[in-house]
């Protein structure tokens, strides 16, 4: 099992990065993200991997950090995500604005990725609705999962229904979540629809 890859770059594609390990080069394939990040041709690099064998082939996929190796990792479980998919995922959204998305159940972000319509946008939503608090963020309750919107523990209808209004005001659903989330966080559980709507606001503010 090939973990790490350490080395020199020796040249990169629209997907995909060659390291040369002690004269032996490695294909990696690898998100957009992550060849964003890479060196120069030439200077030293160091990508964490993970290595997919089946009957005819074997592939490596390359990862600047953890937390998308770990993405890609989560995004696979899910039935019709294959790696092809989990790094066009990754090269529309970062981790950040992966689990953003899935908090607050928004298709439309998903849909960014090529290979990802809406039918697989809402198999991965709800697949791994229950699985982002590992990544950092609130799982959506019974509650509000089914509307489409994720509230954190507190005032959860008043959460629902700030994100509501924000989205009506032309803000993206996901913008909306991530802004109101973070000041009922701050504002605590007294916090009404309208304290949080103006903080919404000026959280999402230029």
């Amino acid at each position: 099992m090939i973990a790490k890859l350490t080395g020199l770059l020796d040249s990169t594609g629209l997907d995909w990065a060659i390291v040369d390990v002690g004269g032996v080069g490695y294909l990696v394939s690898a998100s957009a993200r992550t060849l964003r990040r890479l060196a120069a041709p030439g200077e030293a690099v160091s990508l964490l991997t993970e290595m997919w064998v089946s009957e005819d082939n074997i592939q490596l996929f390359g990862f600047a950090d953890a937390e998308e190796r770990d993405w890609f990792r989560l995004l696979t479980t899910v039935q019709g995500v294959g790696a092809r998919v989990a790094l066009n995922l990754l090269s529309a959204l970062s981790p950040a604005e992966l689990t953003n998305s899935i908090a607050a159940q928004d298709r439309t972000s998903l849909c960014q990725a090529d290979g990802v319509g809406p039918k697989l946008a809402a198999r991965i939503l709800n697949e791994l609705k229950e699985k982002v608090a590992s990544f950092g963020a609130p799982a959506p309750s019974a509650a509000t999962a089914g509307k489409g919107t994720a509230a954190p523990a507190g005032p959860a209808g008043a959460v629902a229904d700030a994100v509501s209004a924000l989205v009506n005001l032309g803000y993206k659903r996901v913008e909306a979540f991530t802004a109101v989330n973070a000041v009922a966080q701050r504002l605590g559980p007294e916090a009404g629809v309208s304290d949080l709507i103006r903080a919404g606001l000026k959280e999402l503010s230029p």
